[in-house]
């Protein structure tokens, strides 16, 4: 069994209704956190999702913010491009999990203890 499946907690009808609100905040950001806030207010499975796009999202803005700051240095923005790359990433393969109908927590940000 694994801790970071969360797929049995969400009724099936819920998932299969929901499930393309689900998957706009992994293609569309932070407007598609929006959207689906607005979409969906009743849905858990569609809010576990939005939970789990935001910190994407947040983790996304943190790394601009520090390359940005520290744009002078060649290994900073280096490698925040490629923790964005890794970040989208794991946006893919979240997709990828909604169209299969999961609600795992994201890899990497899923130890973030904000937005439980």
């Amino acid at each position: 069994m694994d801790p970071k499946d969360h797929t049995k907690e969400f009724d099936g009808k819920d998932i299969s209704d929901n499930k393309v609100i689900a998957m706009v905040p992994y293609i569309m950001g932070t407007v598609g956190i929006i959207i689906a806030l607005l979409a969906s207010k009743e849905s858990p499975y569609a809010a576990f999702h939005v939970r789990q796009a935001l910190k994407l999202t947040i983790c996304n803005v943190l790394i601009g913010i520090c390359s940005a700051v520290l744009f002078f240095t060649l290994i900073v923005p280096f490698a925040g491009a490629v923790c964005a790359l890794i970040i989208l990433v794991v946006r893919i393969i979240c997709f990828f999990q909604v169209c299969a109908g999961k609600a795992k927590e994201a890899p990497i940000v899923s130890s973030f203890g904000f937005l439980k």
